[in-house]
C-alpha cells in the first residue's frame, strides 16, 4: 500500500522505516501538515497517515477521495481533529492508536508536577550561573496532598496509579468509574466536588463537545486558591485566556501544560529565531509558576515503537479486508 506521511519529524521516518517488515507498505515522508492546501499531494496513494495537528476537515476529505485515499491512518489516538461525517459519507475507513504506553503521558503529568513544585528547572539554570541560592524554591510534600483527576481511561488510569504511590489521595471525575481503581482507593467524585476539594487537578479526558473548555472561568472559580493545574490531554480542554485570568489573581497558583489549543502553528517547529505572535502562549510562558512543553508527553522510545507497529497493522488489516479493530465509527 501506498502512504503518504504528513508533519512528519526525523523520529517519524526513523520508528516507521525500521518497522515497516519486508517493506509492506510503500511509505513517504512530507514534513508540511495535511489540509486543504496540500492535500493535493495525495494524488497517487492508497493512504494517507496524520499526526494531532493535521487538519482533516470536509474540504481536505473531498479533496483526498478525489485522489483515490481509501483510508486515513492517524498514529494517534485522539481524532478530534477528523470530520468523522465527511469521511464516512465518502466510504473512508479511519483507523487509530487508541493506546501506546499510556505510562508515558501519565509519567510527563507527573514530571510537570514534579518540576513546578520542586522548582528543579530553575534551580538548575542557577547552578549553571555559579548561584548555589536556594531563596524562593520552596515546594510542598506531595504525600498528603489531594489530586483530581478528570478522565481515567488508560493514562488517567495510570496516573492515578502513580499519584496512589506518592501517598496522595486520588479523587476521580469520568462518566465511566474504574471499579479496579475504586478498589486501589480512587475516590470518584462529580466534577464540582473534585474542583472543590483538589489541590492538584489533572486533565486526561478526550476533547468532545462536552469536555471542550472544561477548565473556564465558571471552573476555576470553585478551585482552592493556589490550585496546580496540569494539561497533557488536548490544548481546547482549557480556555487558555480564562486560565490567565486565574493565574493573575492567583487562584492559579502553577500551571503545567504539554497542549495548547492554538499549538498548531506552533509546537513541532524550532521558532527561537523567530517572533511569537500568538500573544496568549506569549503571556503565559512570562508567568514564573507555568511550566509549558511542546507535545512531549507521548515522546518515549517504547510509545513510538507501539505507534509505528499498530498504524502499519492497522494500514495491513485493510489493505488485506481484515476487520478493522482500530477502527473509528461516527
Amino acid at each position: 500500500m501506498k502512504v503518504a506521511f504528513f508533519s512528519t519529524k526525523s523520529y517519524d521516518k526513523e520508528y516507521f522505516t525500521r518497522f515497516n517488515d519486508a517493506n509492506l507498505h510503500d511509505l513517504t515522508f512530507f514534513e508540511v501538515s495535511l489540509n486543504e492546501q496540500t492535500a493535493s499531494l495525495t494524488a497517487g496513494f492508497d493512504a494517507v497517515c496524520v499526526f494531532v495537528n493535521d487538519k482533516i476537515d470536509e474540504d481536505t476529505i473531498g479533496i483526498i477521495n478525489k485522489n483515490g485515499i481509501k483510508v486515513i491512518a492517524l498514529r494517534c489516538a485522539g481524532f478530534n481533529n477528523v470530520d468523522l461525517k465527511a469521511a464516512k459519507s465518502r466510504n473512508l475507513s479511519i483507523v487509530r492508536v487508541p493506546a501506546y504506553s499510556p505510562e508515558s503521558v501519565a509519567e510527563h503529568a507527573t514530571a510537570l508536577i514534579l518540576t513546578l513544585n520542586r522548582k528543579t528547572h530553575k534551580a538548575y539554570n542557577r547552578v549553571r550561573e555559579g548561584n548555589f541560592s536556594i531563596e524562593n524554591l520552596t515546594g510542598f510534600n506531595l504525600s498528603g496532598k489531594t489530586v483530581g483527576v478528570i478522565g481515567t481511561g488508560l493514562i488517567g488510569a495510570s496516573f492515578c496509579k502513580i499519584m496512589l504511590g506518592f501517598g496522595c489521595n486520588v479523587l476521580a471525575y469520568d462518566i465511566q468509574e474504574s471499579a479496579d481503581l475504586k478498589a486501589k482507593g480512587v475516590q470518584y467524585k462529580n466534577l464540582d466536588e473534585l474542583l472543590t476539594l483538589s489541590d492538584i487537578i489533572s486533565l486526561h479526558c478526550p476533547l468532545t463537545p462536552e469536555t471542550a473548555h472544561i477548565i473556564n472561568t465558571n471552573s476555576i472559580s470553585k478551585m482552592k486558591n493556589g490550585v496546580m493545574l496540569i494539561n497533557t490531554s488536548r490544548g481546547a480542554l482549557i480556555e487558555a485566556q480564562d486560565a490567565i485570568e486565574g493565574l493573575k489573581t492567583g487562584k492559579i497558583g502553577y500551571l503545567g501544560i504539554d497542549v495548547y489549543e492554538q499549538e498548531a502553528d506552533l509546537f513541532f517547529q524550532d521558532l527561537s529565531e523567530s517572533v511569537i505572535l500568538d500573544d496568549v502562549i506569549s503571556r503565559l510562558i512570562s508567568f514564573p509558576n507555568v511550566l509549558i512543553t511542546g507535545h512531549l508527553g507521548f515522546f518515549t522510545k517504547e510509545a513510538l515503537e507501539e505507534i509505528a507497529t499498530i498504524t502499519l497493522n492497522n494500514l495491513a488489516d485493510f489493505e488485506n479486508g481484515l476487520s478493522l479493530k482500530n477502527e473509528i465509527k461516527s
